[in-house]
C-alpha cells in the first residue's frame, strides 16, 4: 500500500506564481541560472540555486550557498511572496505542452515507502549529488522541489480529480516562457482527500519518473531527523516528502540522445566497417534528420550525413528487460566496444542531449567539434515500470520526461 498525505503547502500568492515558478535546479548550470534570474527577484532559483546571488568564485557546494538558500526562502516568506496554507490539502497540477496534457496530484509520500521499495527506482544515484540536496533540504528545513512520481492509472482516481477540476476554479493558471501551460487547484475537501488517500493505499507501488537524487536526499534527511528525535511517532512532517503523482498513461518519455567527441582512433572507413558488424547501416535519403520511429533502430549523424542503424539479430537478448533497451543496445554494441565509452556516467568524451532540444541540436554539436551523434527511440513507460518492478536499474540517461515540473509552486515544511 502506498501512503499519501495532505499537507499545508508554502506557495506563491496567486499574482506571483508565474514569476516564482522555475525549472528544476538540475536542468541548468549556474551560469544559465544567473541569466534566468536577471530582472526577476521572485524566481525560485534564488532558493534552489542560491549561488546566483553569490560571487561566481564561490563553489556551488560551499556552505554559504545553502545559507543563502535558507535566507532567500525566509525573505520570500517575510515579504509575503510565499504564504503557508492554513489547512492541510492536496493540490492538482495540470501541465499542457504542445497539446499534450498531464494532470498530477500534489501531496506528500512516505520515506518508509521509499526505504521499503514501495516507491520504486530505476536509476542509481551519485553520492555527491545526493549530498548537495541533503545539505539544501537541511538548511531550508523544507522539500523545495517535488519528486516526479507515477502510478498505474486508476479510473476512480482520475474521475475524482477531474470532477474537482471541473467544479472549481484554479488558483494559478499561466503559460511559462517555454509555452507550457501550468494550472493548479487546491483540493481542500476533507472527505475527498480521505477518499483519495484510501485509493492510493490500494496501490502496490509508486514509481520515480524523475528526481531520484531529490528523493534519496529527502529520505536521508528523514533518517537524520529520526535520529535527532528518537521518540518520533511517525506522523511528523519530516517522515514525508513532496511529490507530484501522475497516472502512467498521461506521461510521455522523449528521446535521450548521445554525442561523442572522437572515433577512438579509428579512421572513418574502419569505424563504419566496425558498425556494420552489429548493425544494418542505411544512408538516410529523406529530408532533415533521421528520427527513429521504432525500437532497436537508431539515427547516426556522421561526416555531415545521417544514417539509419538497425540492430542485427544476436546483438541483444529480447528476454533481458535492461539489455534489450535501445540505450543498452547502443552502449553494448557500439559506444563501448567501438568508441571505448566504458562508463557513460563518468566518461567526458560523451555527452547527452535531451529530446526537447530537437535533432538539430545534434547537428549543431557536431559542427562545434563532436565527431558523431546518435538519435534514439524513446524508452517506453511500460519498460520503465517493468524494470523497476524487477528491481533492476536502467543505464544512465535512459529517460527524458517533458514537461518538467516547476519548482516553487509547492514547498513542504519539515516542521
Amino acid at each position: 500500500m502506498a501512503a499519501l498525505k495532505a499537507f499545508r503547502a508554502i506557495r506563491p500568492v496567486p499574482g506571483l506564481a508565474s514569476r516564482v515558478a522555475a525549472l528544476p535546479y538540475d536542468v541548468m548550470n549556474s551560469e544559465e541560472a544567473r541569466r534566468m534570474v536577471e530582472g526577476n527577484p521572485y524566481s525560485f532559483l534564488h532558493v534552489d540555486k542560491a549561488e546566483v546571488d553569490l560571487d561566481p568564485s564561490v563553489d556551488i557546494h560551499d556552505k554559504r550557498v545553502y545559507d543563502k538558500a535558507r535566507e532567500n526562502l525566509e525573505a520570500m516568506r517575510e515579504k509575503g511572496w510565499l504564504k503557508k496554507d492554513e489547512k492541510e490539502s492536496l493540490y492538482i497540477y495540470k501541465q499542457v505542452m504542445d497539446g499534450h496534457e498531464q494532470v498530477g496530484l500534489v501531496g506528500c509520500v512516505s520515506a518508509d515507502d521509499y526505504m521499503n521499495n514501495r516507491i520504486k527506482k530505476h536509476e542509481n544515484t551519485r553520492k555527491d549529488k545526493e549530498q548537495d540536496r541533503i545539505s539544501h533540504v537541511k538548511h531550508c528545513n523544507a522539500n523545495t522541489g517535488p519528486i516526479f512520481l507515477m502510478y498505474r492509472a486508476q479510473e476512480e482516481i482520475s474521475e475524482m480529480i477531474g470532477r474537482w477540476m471541473k467544479g472549481n476554479a484554479p488558483i494559478y493558471d499561466f503559460v511559462s516562457e517555454d509555452a507550457i501551460e501550468h494550472a493548479v487547484w487546491v483540493l481542500d475537501d476533507y472527505e475527498i482527500i480521505k477518499s483519495l488517500i484510501s485509493l492510493f493505499s490500494g496501490l502496490d507501488s509508486l514509481y520515480i519518473a524523475d528526481g531520484h537524487h531529490r528523493a534519496a536526499s529527502a529520505v536521508e534527511v528523514a533518517k537524520m531527523k529520526r535520529r535527532e528525535n528518537p521518540d518520533y511517532k511517525g506522523d511528523e512532517e519530516f517522515n514525508y516528502f513532496l511529490a507530484v503523482l501522475f497516472p502512467h498513461n498521461e506521461l510521455r518519455i522523449m528521446d535521450y540522445n548521445r554525442v561523442v567527441k572522437d572515433l577512438n582512433g579509428y579512421t572513418a572507413e574502419n569505424f563504419m566497417e566496425k558498425v556494420n558488424e552489429k548493425f544494418i547501416v542505411e544512408k538516410f535519403s529523406g529530408k532533415g534528420q533521421y528520427k527513429p520511429d521504432e525500437k532497436h533502430t537508431f539515427g547516426m549523424y556522421f561526416d555531415n550525413k545521417w544514417y539509419k542503424l538497425t540492430a542485427k539479430k544476436g546483438t541483444y537478448n529480447p528476454h533481458d528487460a535492461v539489455g534489450s533497451l535501445d540505450v543498452s543496445i547502443l552502449q553494448d554494441n557500439l559506444l563501448n566496444p567501438i568508441l571505448g565509452i566504458t562508463d557513460p556516467r563518468t566518461d567526458d568524451r560523451i555527452d547527452f542531449v535531451g529530446g526537447i532540444r530537437g535533432l538539430e541540436e545534434l547537428e549543431k554539436r557536431a559542427a562545434e567539434g563532436m565527431a558523431i551523434a546518435f538519435s534514439l527511440y524513446p524508452t517506453s513507460i511500460e519498460d520503465l515500470m517493468a524494470i523497476a518492478d524487477a528491481g533492476e536499474i536502467m543505464p544512465p540517461k535512459s529517460t527524458w520526461f517533458e514537461p518538467k515540473l516547476r519548482s516553487g509552486l509547492f514547498i513542504h515544511d519539515l516542521d
